[in-house]
């Protein structure tokens, strides 16, 4: 008992592990824009830093020619995650739906996805890795949710099937 204890108060005391946290002086520049452009679609997203240094996803998105999403993904040095649980996004939105993905390998062809809803005010989203669930081109795949040990890609889609404008703030990424 005494040794289970202790091992609760490890992993309740482990800090957490930033991802990313913009600031004026962020370097933005692996932060990629991918629209449905790339499948003929007309959407079309931006990504910058504001004035207050927080990174700013807005843009378009179009339904024309099958189109409907824009996203901006982060790749990274792959990174050991398995002593966490939770991914802890702090963001602005403007009362719409986004998706945040995960990979654990920048090359798989599926990401992992959690949606989650906006309030227009500034907010801490938690979401358990292990309530991400593998999906491909909008499709659930027949496999396990996350439960990987490494991550090494992060992403924010939109893609509500409307034709609409969108902006996101985000102020920190971070694993619990």
């Amino acid at each position: 008992m005494k040794y289970l204890i202790l091992t609760l108060l490890l992993f309740s005391s482990m800090p957490s592990y930033l991802i990313f946290e913009f600031d004026k002086n962020s370097d933005i520049k692996n932060w990629i824009i991918i629209d449905d452009v790339v499948m003929g679609g007309k959407s079309s997203g931006t990504f910058k830093l504001n004035s207050d240094g927080n990174g700013v996803f807005e843009g378009a998105v179009s339904l024309k020619n099958n189109g409907g999403f824009s996203s901006v993904r982060y790749q990274f040095e792959k990174s050991p995650i398995k002593e966490y649980t939770k991914i802890i996004l702090k963001i602005k939105g403007d009362g719409k739906n986004y998706q945040f993905r995960i990979k654990s390998n920048s090359e798989d062809y599926y990401s992992y996805i959690y949606t989650f809803s906006t309030s227009g005010e500034w907010e801490e989203v938690q979401i358990n890795l292990k309530d991400m669930y593998p999906s491909f081109r909008g499709r659930k795949l027949d496999m396990p949710n996350f439960s990987k040990d490494y991550m090494e890609e992060i992403a924010f889609l939109i893609g509500n099937k409307t034709e609409e404008k969108f902006k996101l703030l985000i102020d920190k990424i971070e694993l619990k």
